[in-house]
């Protein structure tokens, strides 16, 4: 799903300040906006929750944000 690593890197504002936030390596953010992995279902649910945006909208399947 491209539009996941999309919609991750347009709400961003650093991959080093978002693995912090995510309690993640910067490796493995890096990875979820190269759309090589994606987060499970709590990390999925934590980044909507920060984002203050939906997770239908993160994954793609909408473009309504909340």
């Amino acid at each position: 799903m491209e539009n996941f690593a999309q919609r991750v890197r347009q709400l961003r504002k650093t991959q080093t300040q978002m693995a912090a936030v995510f309690e993640i390596s910067a490796r493995q953010y890096q990875n979820y906006e190269g759309g090589g992995h994606y987060p499970d279902v709590p990390g999925l649910m934590k980044m909507a929750d920060y984002f203050g945006v939906t997770t239908d909208y993160l994954l793609g399947r909408s473009d309504q944000r909340s």
